[in-house]
């Protein structure tokens, strides 16, 4: 059996949205890198925090 979904809702309180935003930056970019090495696909993602600061990842050079 599989997690239940989890409600959407704004998180309040900076640090643990700093905290989860962290976490669910990483596990994206991690699956962005998955699916370019076994689906053999350019992938490209751009991600602005809150702060303005650019994350990013290309899987070609």
């Amino acid at each position: 059996m599989g997690r239940g979904r989890v409600e959407l809702k704004r998180i309040e309180n900076k640090i643990n949205r700093q905290v989860t935003f962290a976490k669910r930056r990483n596990g994206l970019l991690k699956k962005a890198y998955e699916l370019s090495v076994l689906c053999d696909a350019e992938v490209a993602l751009i991600i602005f925090s809150n702060r303005g600061k650019l994350y990013e990842f290309c899987s070609s050079s």
